[in-house]
């Protein structure tokens, strides 16, 4: 549309827009949009949700420690708490314009002019003193939907910082467990050379003795320098997961270290959801979303208001003397009230483009909350299926492990006995090493569905009744 038609516009559009805050929108109406029940497999005797301090059930003893560390000094969370304390600002300054704004006003002047008659010059004081006041009449409500949509700004910055203390809790327990996993996996690593070295040395005794040929040990030391190589990258996995959980502490990386070695005594423990319903009320991020759509609505409210006309009243009052002595009197009070109407002829479409912006910030933050809720449910059945699955997977790795080391054992033995060739043994061997190393990776990866089924229920995290959305109180303002 022309900028000038546009413009000229506006009485039409005070006819037919509502000049008061409308109703926020239900992103959610479409069928099948909240499922009735979660389809992953579900362990029917657990607990339904989980605490706030969900990460006791691992029964790792360095855990809670940790985890209390990083709530108390986590750098991401200081910097989200500090976001919720600029959105309180904020929602103050959009408070202050419902109410009057009053200024105290003083002055003094001296002033001296040159008579041009005998006498002189002529020097005198002025002294002056009052109040002056303005008040802009919400009567549109555009002041009430500035501050709506302050105030679901600030909702969104709490929760926001709430994402940031769950996603913290769970990183800290991801990446201890890393470290502890990957220490493991070096010992097993270690403990395998060490078995290959005991082969080899078997072996160098044969070749010595004409048994074996210098082809069966120049294989066996290729294993050993195979396993030998494996060492150095999982030391630095161990490391870079180390210095990671030290970032999360907020602390620096250098001189940080655990007391665990390994993933002995760290239980998976199982946790099933409720209704998919009420994964919306537990989930920080989905109510992030709500709150940043329900602002986006309210701006959008105030885009409409701002075509109306702004009322405004002012009033002063002042005194005026000579002598500080007689500045209060009745005698010397100048006062003067007045009232303003101003409304926007023609502004070159600048409203109207401001209407069609906050129509397609609500848009687009309609279609980003679906997808945060569609996103949410989507955690749950991930976390529900990986857990089960890794579960079923360590089953398997847990008894191929304990073949695998039974037949260690014997070809090793058949191997000194000369029962069997080395490239047998190396095959078995290299069967068992597999399968722990698997092992330690699967209960990792079953200790991290864990988590994320955690966090995907909400970590303990509830919608109270506070954390509703804003609706304006004040009755008395006129709408």
């Amino acid at each position: 549309m022309n900028p000038i038609f546009r413009g000229l516009s506006v009485s039409l559009f005070a006819l037919t827009a509502a000049a008061c805050t409308t109703p926020n929108p239900q992103p959610l109406s479409r069928d099948g949009d909240v499922p009735p029940a979660f389809t992953a497999p579900i362990a029917d005797q657990s607990p339904i949700w989980p605490e706030t301090n969900w990460w006791i059930n691992f029964h790792a003893d360095e855990l809670p420690a940790l985890e209390e560390t990083a709530q108390r000094e986590n750098l991401d969370l200081a910097a989200a708490a500090a976001r919720v304390i600029q959105s309180e600002a904020n929602a103050g300054v959009a408070f202050s314009a419902l109410l009057p704004t009053v200024n105290l006003q003083g002055g003094a002047t001296r002033t001296s002019t040159r008579a041009t008659t005998p006498g002189g010059s002529k020097t005198s004081n002025l002294l002056t003193g009052g109040l002056a006041a303005s008040y802009e009449i919400d009567f549109w409500g555009l002041s009430q939907d500035k501050l709506r949509q302050a105030r679901e700004t600030l909702r969104a910055s709490r929760y926001a910082a709430a994402v940031v203390g769950l996603t913290t809790s769970a990183s800290v327990a991801n990446q201890y467990f890393t470290v502890l996993a990957a220490r493991e996996r070096i010992t097993i690593a270690r403990q395998n050379i060490e078995a290959a070295k005991r082969i080899m040395a078997v072996t160098q005794a044969k070749v010595s003795n004409g048994v074996s040929s210098n082809l069966d040990l120049a294989q066996q030391q290729a294993t050993v320098a195979q396993q030998e190589a494996r060492v150095p990258l999982l030391i630095e996995q161990e490391r870079e997961a180390r210095y990671a959980l030290a970032i999360l502490l907020g602390r620096a990386p250098e001189g940080f270290d655990v007391n665990a070695q390994n993933l002995h005594g760290v239980i998976s423990p199982a946790m099933k959801p409720g209704l998919p319903s009420a994964v919306l009320e537990r989930r920080p991020d989905v109510a992030q979303a709500e709150a940043q759509l329900f602002a986006a609505h309210a701006n959008l409210d105030a885009a409409r208001a701002a075509f109306f006309p702004h009322l405004g009243l002012t009033g002063s009052g002042s005194y005026a003397s000579a002598a500080v002595g007689s500045l209060i009197n009745p005698a010397t009070l100048a006062w003067s009230v007045g009232a303003t109407l101003l409304q926007s002829v023609f502004d070159g479409g600048r409203l109207s483009s401001q209407d069609d912006l906050a129509k397609a910030q609500q848009t687009e933050l309609v279609a980003n909350y679906r997808k945060v809720v569609f996103s949410a449910f989507n955690d749950v059945e991930n976390a529900l299926g990986q857990t089960r699955a890794f579960s079923d997977q360590i089953v398997s790795l847990t008894e191929q492990v304990r073949a695998s080391t039974e037949a260690f054992r014997i070809a090793e033995l058949q191997y000194r006995e000369g029962t069997i060739d080395i490239l047998s043994l190396l095959q078995t061997q290299q069967s068992l090493f597999t399968a722990e190393d698997s092992l330690v990776q699967a209960k990792l990866s079953r200790l991290s569905a864990n988590v994320s089924l955690y966090r995907a229920l909400g970590g303990g995290w509830t919608q109270t009744g506070a954390d509703e959305a804003y609706e304006p109180q004040l009755d008395w303002w006129p709408l």
